[in-house]
């Protein structure tokens, strides 16, 4: 059944409750019943229902002190109320209104009024819907790199000192793995630049492929490089994650005009080893990461190196510490 054509019934009548159920039901609806706002408030934790309708007059929670009790909790989406009154006054309708209803009927209530009245509620939701949608949408594309998907560097910049700052609370390990493709420039001349795409398209589905899902997540640091983040690994199991997406790596081929694209990429990894207290800023822990790439470079490509912060906090030299919050 639609979403939207779920609709729980607040009502302290039994009578009133199975005239309104019996209604709702010839229109198509799916029906839940409360007897009171405090019995609904339950009802709303284990079944959300996106449609509210709600009596005024009822013993131990009213129809008002329901709504602003739905109001101030959060559910899975917006919770349209219609407060069901015999009270017509402009007072006590401009009362409902305030303390969160979003519309009213007033009893005797006619089939034909609810009918229209619920339709309307459809369309705003699904309206709230649609614009939560966007909204989240907006949120992801601004920190997500629009060619590989992965996070981008706003997004690493952002997370990655609050992880650190959790990690130095509860003294569990951190770790970063550092990679970039190797010769990359040179696979751009040789097969274009649409192919370099590919490849870094490939690449960055190793990456994600070989994650732990809900813990581990991965950002594009800038062109051909790329990091990973290992929350609650120490630096030797980080090593061995890095070492295995390089042999993974080095067995990928991707495919081109030309013919298939072999790849390898180098890898650098820091952290600290479980249980270590440390105080390591970003810079340091992304400084040792980059520091372990370069001298993955240096001793040939296609390898992994590590740094091992609980030996030393001491910052190491790096070659791209001047730009990497630029």
């Amino acid at each position: 059944m639609e979403a939207f054509r779920q609709v729980l019934i607040v009502e302290d009548s039994p009578t009133q409750a199975l005239r309104l159920q019996a209604v709702l039901e010839s229109l198509g609806y799916g029906v839940h019943h409360a007897a009171n706002g405090q019995k609904a408030l339950e009802v709303l934790e284990k079944t959300f229902c996106p449609v509210v309708i709600t009596d005024w007059v009822m013993p131990e929670m009213d129809g008002l002190t329901f709504c602003r009790a739905v109001r101030s909790r959060p559910y899975p989406g917006y919770v349209y109320v219609i407060l069901l009154t015999a009270r017509d006054t402009l007072n006590d309708i401009v009362a409902g209104l305030e303390a969160g209803a979003d519309d009213y009927l007033v009893k005797p209530v006619h089939p034909s009024e609810l009918a229209a009245r619920l339709k309307t509620a459809r369309r705003i939701l699904q309206l709230e819907a649609t614009l939560k949608k966007r909204t989240e949408e907006v949120a992801r594309l601004s920190v997500t790199d629009p060619l590989t998907q992965l996070y981008n560097r706003r997004y690493f910049n952002e997370q990655l000192p609050k992880l650190l700052q959790a990690g130095r609370r509860h003294q569990r390990p951190v770790s970063l793995i550092m990679t970039d493709i190797d010769h990359f420039k040179k696979i751009n001349d040789t097969y274009g630049h649409q192919t370099g795409d590919h490849v870094l398209q490939a690449f960055a589905a190793q990456i994600q492929g070989s994650l732990r899902a809900g813990l581990d997540w991965a950002a594009r640091f800038g062109g051909e490089e790329f990091i990973v983040v290992l929350p609650e690994t120490d630096v030797e199991r980080a090593g061995i994650v890095a070492e295995r997406l390089r042999l993974l790596v080095a067995q990928t081929a991707v495919p081109s005009a030309k013919g298939p694209v072999r790849i390898t990429a180098s890898f650098g990894v820091s952290g600290t080893a479980s249980g270590a207290e440390w105080e390591i800023s970003m810079e340091v822990l992304v400084a040792a990461a980059d520091a372990a790439l370069y001298r993955a470079k240096e001793n040939g490509r296609n390898r992994t190196e590590i740094e091992n912060l609980s030996l030393s906090v001491q910052e190491p030299a790096s070659p791209m510490m001047a730009s990497m919050m630029s």
